[in-house]
């Protein structure tokens, strides 16, 4: 199904066959390129980079294949403009330069930091082990054998069919993306064309477990296992969460006016895909939303609605946990696996910052919901969930909190996502 347009100077509407740019959800793709390699024992997951990078720094010894693919390599997400021009093309190996340029983040296994440095370098190890660009390897191993016969590498000289045009919104104004150069576009890490149409043949070849031998998937699915015996809910290019009682497992991607997100329910045999050509939309709160229309108990708790509140002391705890998060301090209520987070990124940084605006501009912090699922499987840093608690927080935008609490009561994770003013 398809809204609005894919073009807005031509004023074509968009539809099914509508080609997106996939922004990080093309990250799953890289992954399995990696995975059927490993598969075929010519490459290890445990195996260390510095084996195919031989000119490594120092600051890479002990980081693994696997570091990469679940972002805890430490290798910092570079930044454009200070770390890397965007208008620039580089070649694969002046892009592994650039990387090793950059300080680490933190010594490899020790935290979690989404890093797209570490799948552009994914990418250039695909090329090393098997010989063929990686866009080239999935073509002829994934795309072509599943019939996705519109999922390809960017290219902006190429006549691409239906090809949909990414927009942004500066001042209040509709503007086209910024242009980024051509090699820059053909990147590991999410620089790929597909449609709705196609991702759905990727969702049934997942399903039916093609390609990959079973455990594979199983590794691809489980949350990463940090130095400190703590995890992270992220397995190899797919995050790992649960809505209402179920698990779910999803990632999203942004690029150039592009948004994605993919959301898999595995226990309900339900997959919800939406891909915008708008920076602002938000598609994964979209995508979740749609599951809970077409399965009612997935839906969220409404914002609106006036609930009693039945443990206000526990309220009170769980606003200090994010005055504490916010200002990068532990607290008591926090499980270990949140009280030892602190990677000291950009990313992690901006996202304490915005956290302590929204705390600033709050008028209120409201009990909405919670869910029993103990016994469930659901796991947040290495722990055990037994309580999901909804809140929300009204301010300049009003934000949805989930809390993630153990058998002792202790935040093991939270999480947050704007939703409608009242």
């Amino acid at each position: 199904m398809g809204y609005g347009l894919a073009n807005v100077e031509l004023d074509v509407p968009a539809k099914p066959e509508t080609v997106f740019q996939t922004g990080s959800v093309g990250k799953q793709f890289t992954a399995m390129a990696v995975m059927m390699l490993v598969d075929e024992g010519k490459l290890g997951l445990d195996d260390p980079i510095n084996k195919y990078f031989p000119d490594a720094p120092v600051t890479w010894k002990g980081i693994t294949v696997r570091h990469l693919l679940t972002h805890t390599s430490g290798i910092k997400d570079w930044e454009g403009k200070t770390d890397i021009d965007y208008r620039k093309d580089y070649t694969e190996d002046e892009l592994v330069q650039v990387a090793m340029t950059l300080p680490p983040d933190f010594a490899p296994g020790t935290q979690w930091s989404y890093s797209n440095t570490g799948y552009v370098l994914l990418g250039i190890l695909v090329h090393k082990v098997s010989g063929k660009f990686y866009g080239d390897f999935l073509a002829e191993r994934v795309f072509a054998p599943l019939g996705m016969g519109s999922t390809r590498v960017i290219s902006e000289s190429d006549i691409v069919r239906n090809r949909a045009a990414g927009y942004t919104i500066e001042k209040g104004k509709l503007q086209n993306q910024e242009w980024v150069s051509p090699s820059l576009n053909t990147t590991a890490d999410g620089s790929l064309y597909t449609t709705t149409l196609d991702l759905a043949k990727w969702d049934a070849a997942l399903g039916s477990r093609r390609f990959l031998k079973p455990e594979r998937y199983e590794a691809m699915w489980s949350p990463v296992q940090l130095r400190d015996g703590t995890s992270f809910p992220y397995g190899f290019a797919w995050f790992l969460d649960v809505q209402r009682h179920e698990p779910a497992i999803q990632h999203s991607g942004s690029w150039q006016g592009f948004k994605t997100a993919i959301v898999r329910y595995p226990g309900r045999r339900l997959t919800v895909i939406v891909l915008a050509n708008l920076a602002e939309a938000e598609p994964m709160r979209l995508a979740t939303t749609v599951a809970g229309l077409v399965e009612s108990d997935l839906a969220w708790p409404d914002t609106h609605a006036s609930v009693d509140d039945p443990d206000p002391v526990r309220t009170a705890r769980l606003r200090e946990v994010l005055q504490s998060w916010a200002k990068g301090e532990p607290s008591p209520a926090m499980a270990k696996g949140l009280r030892s987070t602190n990677a000291g990124t950009a990313r992690e940084k901006a996202g304490r910052e915005d956290l302590q605006q929204q705390l600033a501009t709050a008028k209120g912090f409201t009990f909405l919901a919670e869910d029993d699922v103990f016994g469930n499987g659901v796991e947040r840093r290495g722990e055990k969930i037994s309580r999901v608690v909804f809140y929300v927080m009204p301010g300049e935008r009003d934000r949805r909190y989930r809390f993630f609490l153990n058998d002792k009561g202790e935040v093991a994770d939270f999480s947050s996502e704007q939703v409608d003013a009242g």
